[in-house]
């Protein structure tokens, strides 16, 4: 442990969820789930006991104790990110980590925090002012709207805690595309976070994974790939679109239905 991992070891732990802080004692297990210590939701595309908190080898662990379900787990500053599959666990070696997971179209996060911290990141990502640098990928504006598009329900909650992913129809519309031309820009932009190392985008043998528009959202929203400052592009969205209505030419009027008295 570096000068900067300050605090005690085997100190109490935190979760909070919603605005809710929920503390967990050394020697205490802690479940994270539909039916547990923490219910997150009755969902019932969620597990019973989803995650686990535990401390043990002098180290607190976040253990991923479902069968089928992952957790994106970020520390602060969003650039350390690992992906919790089933049977995995993790040291929770920052103060603050962030965790996202999807059940069904939902999307949940909550907020785990430590008193000791091994690993200082939060210089990493920010300007000298104190303000976010965004990540080194680039994305075309109709790409960068097609995941705030995914994202907006999340981004939109004044209270973190859980949101809904739109079906690909619906975001479809929202953003005035035909589904094809959603489609292809969901396989350009999965294509290109995959060959950058993200997890979850693919499926085997090259096959794009069904779940993808979750992982999507869940990576975008804890890199800082998308924040509430990019809504504004579905606000351009909805101002063409209201452009392209007043220019649209006026329907002929229905022809008169005739006179039932003779002349």
């Amino acid at each position: 442990m570096g000068a900067e991992g300050a605090g005690v070891a085997d100190a109490p732990i935190e979760v909070e969820f919603v605005g809710e802080l929920y503390e967990i004692e050394p020697g205490d297990d802690f479940t994270i789930g539909r039916d547990a210590d923490l219910i997150i939701d009755e969902n019932p595309y969620l597990h019973r006991k989803f995650l686990l908190l535990r401390f043990e080898f002098g180290m607190w662990w976040l253990m991923n104790v479902g069968s089928v379900l992952s957790a994106t787990v970020t520390d602060e500053s969003g650039q350390v990110q690992s992906w919790l599959a089933p049977g995995a666990k993790l040291p929770i070696v920052f103060q603050n980590l962030n965790v996202m997971f999807s059940a069904g179209s939902t999307t949940y996060d909550f907020t785990i925090h430590a008193k000791t911290d091994y690993f200082n990141t939060s210089h990493v990502n920010t300007s000298p002012d104190g303000n976010t640098t965004r990540d080194a990928v680039h994305l075309t504006t109709s790409q960068r709207q097609l995941i705030v598009a995914l994202c907006e329900d999340v981004l939109r909650q004044a209270v973190p805690g859980r949101g809904e992913i739109p079906a690909s129809n619906d975001a479809a519309e929202r953003l005035g595309w035909s589904m094809t031309t959603f489609n292809r820009k969901l396989d350009n932009v999965c294509e290109k976070l995959d060959k950058m190392g993200v997890t979850g985008l693919r499926g085997g043998r090259g096959k794009l994974a069904t779940n993808r528009r979750a992982r999507l959202v869940e990576y975008a929203i804890s890199t800082r790939l998308v924040s509430a400052d990019d809504l504004v592009l579905l606000d351009d969205v909805d101002a063409e679109r209201t452009k392209q209505r007043a220019a649209a030419p006026a329907a002929p009027a229905a022809d008169r239905a005739p006179s039932r008295g003779g002349a």
